[in-house]
């Protein structure tokens, strides 16, 4: 029985006690389950009695008491403890639990999706770098944990688009077109430049391409430089990006706003509004309407349009493409941002709590044995995407970047994340899909069926009544994950469930011993040892992470 059928199970129980008028309140649609904190107080725990007790005009132990009595009826339930104020401690009966395993390989890689964000289609914006570089450390975090939470998303039932804004214009690429330009024809790179290596890459590249370019007088060259550099760089971020295992559904250019007319048009529909003032020969949103700490510039003196001017009028694209929230992921230096994005949201008559969410991510250093990696020759100033994955490789590094909350900082240590050994957390996870794959091979050479049936009454023992209840929580994990946009939930999960059967699996023998007859019991723990591995696939696979068969 999983959380959510045992949380049917006790709002029918509720049900019955209102019909028979021992109770008189409105039975809650959200009823919460959960593993009890401390072993030995059940296999789910719940604090509904505590919720109801102020309506019902009844102490909270008087009122869990009336529903444990009520939930004893239930076949599938062994016995419920009221404990402290008024919780409700729930055993169920071992044929419930271990049916569990049945459950989960019916229902193999949809087991955990949800629907608790059905009908909702955002748009998630990553990444989004400007082509004048390699995709740096950073920006790989942002790569791994927005992807990640797309999938996750996804798995709880909301129709998710991933974006990825890209900028090729402005005085970053201005900068990086005369770093270019001046490598190719081997002058000084201005001291603002560009500085990595991978400039003189891209110098070469544009000479390739476009023959007899520094022929071209200094504004048209510059230009070309300019032009088929970035088209050079910005194939080789799609390509990082790729490599790591992250597609976009869209790469959208901040071009075509200017060249569609929609900076205009959200301008248009500001000052239709009556948001929009002039002053100092320059346009003004009046972002303070909305709690803004200032007011801000949309077109400058000179008639050319910030930057600010683009996010409002890519603000409006996404959501005139039908998407009910935009979403982004930025890093730490934006934290400052947020304000006048949300008055923006404001003054275009949307709700900044309905329609934009914006996430805040931290900062990530590498470092060996306690000393900080030295920065990439290639990048020139940064660590990249590509220093990360030659280092750890493509699962580790996604690993990593997933599995703390990204409000924190992060000091990635490369040797622990390069051993093959049980204190790396990826490796350990993956381990143990290994070994229950390979357990199911070990016992088909045995002639050991798993059959299509297995008792699961005989899984009683105390690892495999753990294991049992951690897989049962697995759904709950995704639904919160997605809920609280906090893709560390899934690598954490994976990390207990992967300790719960190597525990159960050192406790429990599994295939018979030589000269031994498998029995029932065999039966039914190849069923769970199945099950589990379906969880753990599933739960790398909404990270991006592979489950591995061997290793």
């Amino acid at each position: 029985m999983t959380p959510e059928e045992l949380s049917a199970v006790i709002q029918a129980a509720l049900r019955s006690l209102v019909e028979r008028g021992d109770l008189t309140v409105d039975v809650p649609d959200d009823i919460v389950v959960q593993r009890p904190r401390q072993s030995g107080h059940g296999d789910f725990a719940t604090n509904v009695a505590m919720r109801l007790a102020k309506p019902a005009g009844k102490p909270p132990r008087d009122v869990a008491e009336l529903i444990a009595a009520e939930l004893q009826r239930h076949e599938a339930i062994a016995g419920v403890e009221v404990a402290g104020p008024g919780f409700l401690n729930i055993t169920l009966s071992s044929a419930s639990l271990g049916a569990l395993a049945g459950a989960i390989i019916a229902a193999g890689e949809a087991y955990g999706r949800n629907e608790t964000m059905s009908g909702k289609r955002i748009n998630l914006e990553f990444v989004s770098a400007n082509p004048t570089g390699p995709v740096t450390l950073a920006s790989a975090r942002w790569a791994a944990v927005g992807d990640a939470l797309v999938r996750i998303m996804r798995a709880c039932g909301a129709d998710v688009a991933s974006e990825y804004y890209f900028n090729d214009a402005g005085s970053q690429i201005d900068r990086f077109a005369a770093s270019v330009y001046a490598s190719a024809r081997g002058a000084q790179i201005p001291e603002d430049g560009y500085h990595g290596a991978y400039i003189a890459d891209v110098a070469a590249h544009v000479r390739d391409e476009v023959p007899g370019v520094l022929d071209q007088p200094e504004e048209a060259a510059l230009e070309t430089f300019r032009t088929v550099g970035i088209q050079r760089m910005f194939a080789d971020i799609r390509q990082a990006l790729s490599a790591f295992g992250v597609e976009f559904d869209r790469f959208f250019n901040e071009r075509e706003l200017h060249d569609d007319g929609d900076v205009n048009g959200a301008i248009d529909k500001l000052r239709e509004l009556g948001h929009i003032y002039e002053q100092d020969d320059a346009v003004w949103l009046r972002t303070t309407t909305f709690g803004d700490d200032k007011d801000r510039v949309l077109i400058r003196g000179g008639g050319a349009p910030t930057y600010f001017a683009a996010d409002v009028a890519y603000y409006a694209n996404k959501r005139s493409r039908g998407f009910e929230k935009a979403m982004l992921i930025l890093g730490a230096d934006h934290h400052g941002y947020i304000g006048r994005m949300r008055a923006m949201a404001a003054a275009l008559g949307d709700d900044p709590d309905e329609n934009l969410e914006i996430l805040i991510g931290q900062m990530v250093t590498l470092s060996r044995d306690g000393e900080t990696v030295k920065m990439s020759k290639r990048a020139g100033n940064v660590v990249t995407l590509d220093d990360l994955v030659a280092a750890v490789g493509n699962d580790a590094g996604r690993y990593v970047m997933a599995r703390s909350s990204m409000d924190s900082t992060m000091d990635i240590d490369l040797g622990l994340w390069e051993r093959k050994t049980s204190d790396n957390p990826v490796f350990y996870v993956q381990y143990a899909h290994a070994r229950l794959s390979s357990l199911q091979r070990n016992a088909a050479d045995l002639g050991i069926a798993r059959g299509e049936s297995y008792d699961a009454s005989v899984l009683s023992h105390e690892k495999e009544v753990a294991l049992l209840t951690t897989l049962a929580g697995y759904p709950r994990i995704v639904a919160g994950a997605g809920e609280l946009r906090e893709v560390h939930r899934i690598a954490r999960y994976a990390e207990t469930l992967a300790a719960a059967y190597h525990k159960f699996y050192d406790s429990c023998r599994v295939l018979p011993a030589s000269g031994e007859e498998p029995d029932e019991v065999t039966t039914a723990r190849l069923w769970l040892c199945e099950a589990t591995r379906v969880v753990l696939a599933n739960a790398l696979g909404l990270l991006g992470v592979s489950a591995p068969q061997q290793m």
